[in-house]
């Protein structure tokens, strides 16, 4: 792994803005779990922003 490929965001972006596709099967269990997976991406996200903010001040 080169370090071109530690900060490909591509795939997280992709994750969040994907389109619903009609053909893939779903239920209450799998939209649970992609719910809290991006719960958590994005409580991640935050905690780093905040860390940042109060690094720089």
């Amino acid at each position: 792994m080169n370090g071109k490929d530690l900060f490909n965001f591509g795939p997280v972006f992709g994750y969040f803005f994907r389109k619903h596709d009609p053909s893939r099967k779903t239920n209450f269990n799998l939209k649970t779990m992609h719910f809290i997976n991006k719960l958590s991406m994005a409580m991640f996200l935050v905690c780093l922003l905040v860390m940042l903010f109060r690094y720089v001040l």
